[in-house]
């Protein structure tokens, strides 16, 4: 229960986080992505933000066998850069390009009444389902 309640937690602070430093809205991500136009630093500055936290978190974490609430910790063991991992980092990177929405917005902006995350998305979940169906082919 502790642990549902801390990731419920986790996730409002990191929806609210979204929603203060405007990386909710698709203009200001397609800003960030225009890098020969009109190019918008901001989501630089909250990625970097982001990382600084992130970076901390994990050099603890690393040190740790159990979390502060006496769960395990089980941290990535894989660090090989795949052809697959480069394909779906491709993949994700155009369909955020394309509308300026990733999947931590695109469920906050469901939240907020933005058409853009009614369309966003089921087309997130059919991807999900296509890749789940192709992924045995992959290997």
């Amino acid at each position: 229960m502790l642990k549902s309640i801390i990731g419920f937690m986790a996730g409002l602070l990191f929806g609210l986080g979204l929603l203060v430093s405007g990386m909710t809205d698709p203009v200001k991500v397609l800003g960030f992505l225009d890098i020969f136009g009109a190019w918008d630093i901001s989501l630089a500055l909250v990625m970097g933000g982001g990382l600084a936290v992130a970076i901390v978190g994990v050099q603890l974490a690393r040190y740790q066998q159990t979390s502060w609430i006496g769960t395990e910790i089980d941290m990535p063991t894989k660090t090989q850069i795949t052809k697959r991992l480069v394909i779906g980092a491709i993949l994700f990177g155009i369909g955020w390009g394309l509308v300026g929405i990733c999947p931590g917005p695109g469920i906050v902006l469901l939240g907020t009444g933005q058409w853009q995350a009614y369309v966003f998305i089921p087309a997130m979940m059919i991807g999900m389902l296509v890749f789940q169906r192709l992924e045995p082919r992959l290997d």
